[in-house]
């Protein structure tokens, strides 16, 4: 089976959720006999030198990259207010992109086309005037709730409207389109459940993000040494920034005069200045880091404190994987079925986040036997061969049919 993935950013370095899902699925698929080209936009945000291809990326066949400035222009945002398109979709058509795609398509034959997120959708017109194939979106969110909880944080009345005004544009797009796939391969049951109710009737399946449990290795040294906290993400995303300030202005002083030993240590893409000038006790800030592994395994408690978003986190599935204790809210644990005190711990609140901590004291040995059973957990149940054998079955059948 011959399939395209196109991609709204290139889907490396590894560092993000979006890039671990492109790339675990595509693998996997390539394992299964699958060839793969990969199409994806080259944006000024999220910018790699593809001049050398890296060896993570080598089972594609062949892979394109097209420029793509998407950056957040102040009049283009202003003039988009009367506007009724949705400007978050905007800023990722290009005409480069789409004269590359028919150029594709011209010259080659798919079974299957893969939107890697809605914001690929403007191209499928194009896709449908070159190609028979069928037109399946993976949706790694339901894209406008995460923006509808952003908005629902806000406190600045101003900033709260403008956000709903977006999301409520965003969330008319993602309704029209439900209808133009031929197939919907959701990151999570709830997600699925979400674009049923909102009127998709083709056929689906669920396509977590998988994880290959032998390329990660666990250091449970980790729990020998002083109890210490870790948060891992990409800080240009706004629900890990947003996450992470409501957890260092009412969860730290909280943990800190109860636990003053506690160390919080935080790394990630595009660290803004402004949270290594708080100058909080115990906490260090490292900025991106090159191995994002290595970093994790440092310390026991992976940190992810999501008041929004949507789908799932990846580097929550990573840190599993590495057999830490993922200490998170319920936000951030959805589409993950880890059970709270047994594979993960769930704080929603600053005094349960205290409890939480207080609970991993009191454990001794049996906070890495939480840890164990963690990386036990996401091999049995996001296992990304088999992940990716779920999708093959239904793209074979679906071409078929389509056939």
């Amino acid at each position: 089976m011959r399939i395209l993935q196109l991609c709204k950013k290139f889907p490396y370095p590894l560092k993000d959720g979006e890039s671990i899902a492109v790339t675990t699925l595509s693998r996997s698929l390539h394992h299964l006999g699958c060839r793969l080209s990969l199409l994806a936009m080259n944006t000024s945000k999220h910018y790699f030198d593809i001049t050398s291809i890296p060896d993570a990326l080598s089972h594609y066949e062949q892979i394109l990259a097209v420029g793509v400035d998407n950056r957040v222009k102040p009049v283009d945002a202003f003039l988009n207010l009367f506007s009724s398109e949705s400007y978050h979709i905007a800023r990722f058509v290009s005409p480069a992109f789409q004269q590359e795609l028919a150029r594709l398509l011209q010259r080659e034959a798919f079974d299957v086309i893969q939107l890697e997120t809605p914001y690929l959708a403007p191209y499928i017109p194009v896709i449908r005037r070159h190609s028979g194939a069928v037109v399946a979106m993976r949706a790694h969110n339901i894209e406008h709730e995460i923006w509808q909880r952003i908005a629902g944080n806000t406190g600045f009345l101003p900033k709260r409207w403008y956000l709903q005004h977006l999301s409520a544009k965003l969330r008319r797009y993602e309704l029209e389109q439900l209808h133009a796939y031929d197939f919907l391969a959701p990151i999570t049951q709830r997600d699925l459940n979400i674009f049923r109710a909102l009127g998709y009737d083709k056929k689906a399946v669920v396509t977590p993000i998988g994880i290959d449990s032998k390329r990660y290795e666990p250091d449970y040294g980790s729990f020998s040494r002083p109890l210490s906290l870790s948060f891992i993400g990409s800080l240009d995303w706004m629900p890990n920034l947003e996450g992470l300030k409501w957890f260092l202005e009412e969860t730290w002083g909280l943990l800190n005069r109860r636990f003053p030993a506690l160390e919080l240590h935080i790394a990630g893409r595009n660290t803004p200045a402004w949270i290594g000038r708080l100058r909080l006790p115990n906490v260090h800030v490292h900025g991106e880091v090159p191995d994002a592994g290595e970093f994790i395994n440092r310390h026991s408690i992976m940190l992810a404190p999501l008041l929004s978003g949507s789908g799932m986190r990846a580097k929550i599935l990573e840190g599993m994987a590495l057999g830490k204790v993922v200490l998170a809210t319920g936000i951030g644990l959805e589409g993950i079925a880890a059970r709270d005190r047994s594979e993960v711990l769930v704080a929603d609140t600053a005094e349960q986040f205290e409890n939480a901590i207080a609970f991993c004291y009191g454990q001794g040995a049996g906070l890495e036997q939480m840890g164990r059973a963690a990386r036990l957990f996401v091999a049995q149940h996001y296992d990304s061969l088999e992940i990716a054998r779920r999708l093959l079955n239904a793209y074979s059948t679906e071409a078929v049919e389509a056939c």
